[in-house]
């Protein structure tokens, strides 16, 4: 028999997510379960099953988003984007791909810029951006390709305009399999150059 949806349980659902969306607006907190744990413990909230999914939550920060400051929003992601594409293009030889926030448009002021860059060695990546001047670290990023399946890269961070840009690289052959969306778990979408300029 299917059981009724408790609305005390799906108003506390809701009020997580929003507070979920909120702290990763706010304080530019990019992972999902890091929002739920701050949320839910803001809210008192303490059963596991009324955790929101993670697409409640973008949607919670979508709704946000068009009902206050939509026009704030859209200039906010313009200087992004914007930053974005310098990023690329100093990168121009790697392939560069923008994802994440920046490129679904849920990315808030505190966002970094996401890019994925393409080459059989980091270090030419490394070397390039040295060449032309510009300061950055070596991180790893794991990202995550099926439920049970994560693979560690070497990523770049560094400053583009004010922006903080996170650029993982990926073998040249990584172009063909996008990793998954820490969102909705599909593949996750990537915009060339040419894809970014025409979002501007």
């Amino acid at each position: 028999m299917h059981r009724r949806p408790n609305p005390r349980a799906e108003l506390l659902r809701q009020a997580v997510a929003e507070e979920a969306a909120r702290i990763m607006r706010e304080q530019g907190v990019d992972d999902f379960l890091l929002a739920k744990r701050k949320a839910a413990e803001r809210l008192g909230v303490t059963d596991a099953s009324i955790l929101p999914r993670n697409t409640e939550i973008e949607a919670a920060k979508v709704a946000h988003q068009r009902l206050f400051g939509a026009d704030r929003h859209e200039a906010e992601l313009a200087v992004l984007r914007r930053a974005a594409l310098e990023a690329m293009r100093l990168m121009s030889d790697f392939d560069p791909r923008l994802v994440g926030p920046v490129l679904t448009g849920t990315a808030s002021g505190h966002s970094e810029i996401n890019l994925h860059v393409f080459s059989e060695s980091p270090e030419a990546v490394s070397l390039r951006l040295e060449e032309r001047g510009v300061p950055h670290e070596v991180v790893e990023r794991r990202v995550r390709y099926e439920r049970d399946r994560s693979v560690g890269y070497p990523a770049l961070r560094f400053v583009a305009g004010r922006q903080t840009v996170d650029a993982v690289v990926f073998p040249v052959d990584g172009i063909r399999q996008s990793p998954a969306s820490p969102v909705d778990g599909k593949p996750m979408r990537r915009a060339s150059v040419a894809e970014v300029e025409a979002l501007l």
